[in-house]
């Protein structure tokens, strides 16, 4: 009897009323130990999160959103509703509804996600549950838990987390339509995917044909019913994706806020182009026709990248070269695919590396495969500006996105690490689920199941291979999902087959010895983590093995204790290595890591994300510490800026605690001070230099450019009446280090405190210049100039210089000019 516990089929009776009891029908050890997964989700989920930090251009938006119901519908970036994150704002209203809820704190943000966490694993449980039964849906629980891209997408503060629950809510609705015939949870199936949308836009709709085909092919009723039910269903998903869009559509647009990452200010062409042809420019395709910034345009802050002007150069060490510009056209060189571009690319190459994602990754950027090196800018004027090549590895991917480019990123150690430990088991369950299903009723629910869950890994493992990933690896937990759930149903069927005998009862052995291999090639790829695990997989492999062969039926043990022995080892074989990274967050020196990665994330670098100070974008950026997008002082007229990039924090903007500086702090007061009757309290041409600002007081700051830096709002004209009808009187210019000033920015580089840019106050700007560029320039020829003394500052020499081997060479100053009357 003990050999055939895996045997159980899925529940039929009603569920007990105590919930730590199992449902008749189940072994009365399945509820313990479902509660016990979903205890270790909430654990692994919330572990530290009382030292949560902000995802800073994220929180900046969510700020805003909890400081008006406009700024919360629109998804605002700013407070006084000037313009709109680069996405849909829908994967924050948990956010800000929770920091309404609970005060604005770095954990209020993340709580949101921890809870969709633990609702996404029972909601997998009881998707599988119902199709391939109660074992399978516990071993793909286990297997979900212990995925490390999954702990960390639940521990971050982006779209993904509500994204990946909201297709599993419309899996299980669309399962329930397809048992029963039923229309009413099928169009349920389209409001959650259409939700979705509004989480990650288009991305929600590559899931269709999985959801689809499986009602199409095994729900009860006639073609013609099924056909309409499909088509019903669709109109609801259509109307609720899109019902944000076509509420900013028909809204005036002096009555809202400008949409980010567009030069028409059209929700349609911030979804379509900037969020979506932009990811596959690898392939070709290009946006430039959708009125959406190009991903080839990425910045932070205007600039002279387009124009030429600001001719620099980055130099690294390294074999490869690669053609890109620091800020401007220049060129560079580096390990791999080369610094600031690519091989083959022109400047800011790269698939939606930079342009409209929080951390750059993509071809070629920053020196990709293991750049090493600083280099300095220099513009025509003779001043120097951040040129800096570093990505600091031991090997293997490189920084800033490394070997998580081409076709075969899926299996390149970054993400595979993250997210791939269970790729060759469920290859084989999809496998053998799909052929040994072969002859049975069309309405069968087996075969339905792994239709499903191959359709949606196939589905979107192809939109990865093929679009950008750019070192987000929170991305993948949409394929963690279908992994696990094909990993708890395969284990099952391949377990049946064995018991069964004859030559399916391969398969089980055949799934671990495959997986057990690939388990121990991975392990081994980070040889300063654990040396231990890949031997210790390779033990419990063979042992499982050895095990299973001895117990198979006809061999000398058949049955009995052995065969449970041996299955038990071959799962602890295939759950120890990505357990071991997920457990990484207990580690005392663990981060929070903003791109989703728990442990090492890349071939020799060690512990990838809980190692502070890896001076690596998508490590532990905004975490508090040296490395690029860590807390760091910025400079403003003299303060000193000694982390990477100036600025404090995300790509130079806030601190992960949103805390501002003392000189940040006399600057905001002496602004409020002299606001008058002025809308905003300044204008700035970089968010990461708003940030702060917004994060810590919710003040109204103009952040002029957008994400980019090359979304033209403000325009120069429209610019000027803010000034002249008294809604802008001061404007800070300088010392953002935003994705614009790395890549060509509004942020000028500077010598005595001076911009290059403004040295002389004069040269109108150039054609072609984006808006943040000619309002710049307007502002330095124009306005008056506030000494640095009357809030607090120095007037001494402000560009300091980063330390070595950190993103941004100089830490450039900011300066305040007042603007129109009383100047």
């Amino acid at each position: 009897m003990a050999t055939n516990v895996l045997d159980a089929a899925a529940p039929t009776g009603a569920d007990r009323r105590q919930p730590w009891r199992s449902p008749q029908g189940e072994p009365a050890y399945a509820r313990p130990v479902l509660l016990i997964l979903v205890v270790l989700a909430a654990v692994l989920y919330a572990w530290g999160i009382d030292r949560s930090e902000y995802h800073t251009f994220y929180a900046s938006a969510a700020r805003s959103m909890t400081e008006s119901w406009k700024a919360f519908f629109y998804g605002s970036f700013d407070p006084g509703n000037s313009i709109t994150l680069d996405k849909l704002p829908g994967f924050l209203w948990p956010q800000a509804l929770s920091a309404r809820l609970f005060g604005f704190h770095p954990w209020a943000l993340t709580l949101p996600q921890v809870l969709e966490g633990v609702a996404s694993l029972l909601v997998l449980h009881r998707i599988v549950r119902r199709w391939a039964g109660v074992h399978a849906a516990l071993i793909a629980g286990a297997a979900f838990l212990v995925t490390p891209v999954a702990v960390g997408l639940f521990r971050t503060a982006v779209e993904d987390p509500m994204f990946t629950l909201c297709l599993l809510l419309a899996a299980e609705a669309t399962q329930r339509a397809a048992l029963a015939g039923r229309l009413r949870p099928l169009v349920l199936a389209g409001v959650w995917v259409g939700v979705g949308f509004q989480a990650k836009m288009l991305e929600a709709w590559v899931v269709l044909p999985a959801l689809a085909l499986v009602y199409l092919i095994s729900a009860p009723l006639t073609l013609r019913r099924r056909l309409a039910h499909l088509g019903i269903s669709a109109v609801v998903m259509t109307a609720v994706s899109a019902s944000w869009m076509l509420a900013v559509t028909l809204t005036p647009a002096k009555d809202r806020p400008y949409v980010d990452g567009t030069t028409n200010n059209s929700a349609f062409s911030m979804v379509v182009g900037y969020n979506f042809l932009t990811r596959f420019s690898s392939l070709g395709i290009s946006a430039s026709s959708t009125g959406s910034i190009s991903s080839t345009q990425g910045g932070g802050g205007g600039g002279h990248a387009r124009t030429g002007q600001g001719l620099g150069q980055a130099t690294g060490r390294g074999t490869g070269s690669g053609a890109g510009p620091a800020t401007g056209a220049g060129t560079g060189t580096g390990t791999g695919t080369g610094a600031f571009g690519g091989a083959g690319h022109r400047a800011h190459s790269g698939d939606r590396a930079f342009g409209g994602d929080r951390a750059p990754g993509g071809s070629g950027a920053f020196g990709a495969r293991g750049a090493q090196g600083t280099g300095a800018a220099r513009n025509p004027g003779g001043a120097t500006g951040a040129g800096v090549a570093a990505a600091r590895t031991g090997g293997g991917g490189g920084g800033f996105g490394g070997d998580q480019n081409g076709w075969s990123k899926m299996f390149g150690t970054s993400l595979a690490s993250q997210t791939g430990w269970f790729y060759p088991i469920a290859a084989i369950a999809a496998v053998c689920g799909l052929l040994w299903s072969r002859g049975r009723p069309r309405t069968d629910r087996l075969r339905a199941g792994y239709v499903l869950w191959s359709t949606w890994l196939a589905l979107y493992f192809l939109v990865f291979s093929a679009g950008s990933v750019a070192g987000h690896t929170y991305y993948m937990g949409v394929i963690a999902v279908p992994l696990a759930a094909l990993t708890g149903a395969g284990t099952v069927l391949m377990w049946r087959a064995y018991r069964a005998g004859g030559p399916r009862a391969w398969a089980l052995p055949g799934a671990v010895a495959a997986s057990a291999a690939w388990a121990a090639y991975l392990a081994g790829q980070f040889t300063s983590f654990a040396p231990w695990l890949a031997p210790a997989v390779g033990v419990l492999a063979v042992a499982g093995l050895a095990l299973l062969f001895l117990a198979r039926p006809g061999g000398q043990r058949a049955g009995g204790r052995f065969a449970l022995a041996g299955l038990a080892a071959a799962l602890a074989a295939l759950l120890i290595a990505p357990s071991a990274w997920a457990v990484q967050v207990f580690a005392p020196s663990y981060r929070t890591n903003t791109m989703g990665a728990v442990g090492p994330s890349a071939s020799g670098r060690g512990f990838g994300g809980t190692r502070p100070g890896t001076g690596r974008l998508g490590q532990t950026a905004w975490a508090g510490g040296a490395a690029f997008g860590r807390a760091s002082r910025g400079s403003t007229r003299g303060m000193r800026g000694t982390g990477a990039a100036g600025g404090t924090g995300g790509f130079g903007g806030a601190s992960g605690t949103g805390a501002l500086t003392a000189t940040q702090q006399r600057l905001l007061d002496y602004t409020r001070a002299h606001q008058g009757s002025a809308a905003y309290l300044f204008a700035t041409t970089s968010w990461s230099t708003a940030s702060p600002y917004i994060l810590a007081a919710g003040a109204h700051v103009l952040p002029v450019g957008g994400f980019s830096g090359r979304v033209p709002f403000p325009a120069e004209g429209q610019f000027q009446q803010l000034v002249q009808s008294g809604k802008v009187r001061y404007v800070l210019l300088g010392g953002g280090r935003g994705m614009g000033a790395v890549f060509g920015g509004a942020g000028q580089a500077v010598t005595g405190g001076r911009t290059a840019a403004g040295a002389a106050k004069q040269a109108a700007p150039a054609a072609g210049q984006t808006a943040a560029a000619q309002i710049t320039a307007w502002v330095q020829a124009t306005c008056t100039e506030v000494p640095a003394s009357a809030y607090g500052g120095t007037d001494s020499a402000a560009a300091a210089p980063s330390p070595t081997g950190r993103i941004g060479a100089t830490a450039p100053a900011q300066t305040l000019y007042l603007c129109g009357r009383g100047q």
